[in-house]
């Protein structure tokens, strides 16, 4: 048996949760990114004894198109799959369900589900420093049961919650702009999970590709990218209702 982690992360508050559950399930596992647009997903071919967690954050309630694409770009082969959703502490809503039916439909079995808390990527304030102790713990305490389940050889696919059709996504207007600041040190360019910015020209952002992953402005060692402040502050009042309430994590099981 082996185990796989495979994470859609590009701020990395989906990996920490997502490494958690691959450590307390194992010390030895591989990791597959697919956020690097230039792997070949479809050279994963994976066996029945296999234990993949394929963890993925929450945009506007559904998976990010394109991590979509390349996890249907593998060959599940009845692995074993546990999903994880995760999100900053607005809602997952059809995040869950939309996961569980990809990976069904690139050959995966899904015995459990997850909807974790990590910091929200836009809005840092919300869910600030999570996954915390407390997440940890509770996490492990869920990989634990998961792990009984795989043990016992159960199958029974979990119940998941969502609705169809999936709720249609929002538009995300609050694409990245370029400050003086920048150097054009290219890092942006290489680390984009869509290529919506050129190393030729990291001045504009291709907005038919920017899925708004905060990527860019997260790494930038010069703090070049920003977003416009007053769609910021719109978006933080909106949401902060329904985000300042800490929310738990969640078993399915």
């Amino acid at each position: 048996m082996s185990i796989y982690n495979i994470t859609f992360s590009p701020t990395g508050g989906t990996k920490r949760v997502a490494d958690i559950l691959a450590n307390e399930l194992s010390s030895e596992f591989f990791e597959i990114d697919t956020t690097d647009r230039t792997t070949d997903f479809s050279v994963y071919n994976f066996t029945k004894d296999d234990v993949c967690i394929i963890s993925m954050p929450s945009y506007s309630g559904r998976v990010p198109k394109v991590a979509v694409e390349r996890l249907l770009q593998m060959h599940g082969n009845g692995a074993s799959a546990v999903i994880v959703a995760v999100y900053g502490n607005r809602d997952y809503e059809d995040t869950l369900i939309e996961l569980r039916d990809t990976a069904i439909q690139a050959g995966f079995t899904v015995v459990a589900g997850v909807a974790a808390i990590a910091e929200h990527s836009i809005i840092r304030e919300f869910a600030a420093n999570r996954p915390d102790k407390e997440d940890k713990t509770e996490l492990q305490s869920f990989m634990k049961t998961i792990i009984e389940k795989i043990h016992a050889g159960v199958v029974q696919q979990p119940a998941i919650p969502g609705k169809y059709p999936y709720k249609e996504g929002s538009a995300r207007p609050l694409i990245p702009y370029v400050t003086e600041n920048c150097t054009k040190c290219g890092m942006c360019s290489f680390a984009c999970p869509t290529g919506a910015i050129t190393v030729e020209n990291t001045d504009t952002v291709d907005s038919s590709k920017c899925i708004f992953c905060m990527r860019c402005i997260s790494l930038c060692p010069h703090e070049a990218r920003k977003i416009d402040f007053d769609g910021y502050e719109a978006l933080r009042e909106r949401i902060r209702p329904i985000c300042e309430v800490r929310k738990n994590n969640e078993l399915f099981i």
